[in-house]
């Protein structure tokens, strides 16, 4: 197999491993900050 190619492959891959992640962390991080702020400071969940 050309070297080039499966370079490629691995930083495609990895790039794609490394979003993925992040939109799977980032996602309830921001959804549990505004519950919490509409809790304790009484912000609109929407603003």
């Amino acid at each position: 197999m050309n070297i080039g190619l499966l370079l490629i492959t691995i930083v495609g891959g990895a790039a794609g491993l490394l979003s993925t992640l992040y939109l799977v962390l980032s996602l309830p991080a921001v959804i549990v900050w505004k519950i919490y702020r509409r809790i304790h400071l009484g912000i609109p969940i929407t603003k």
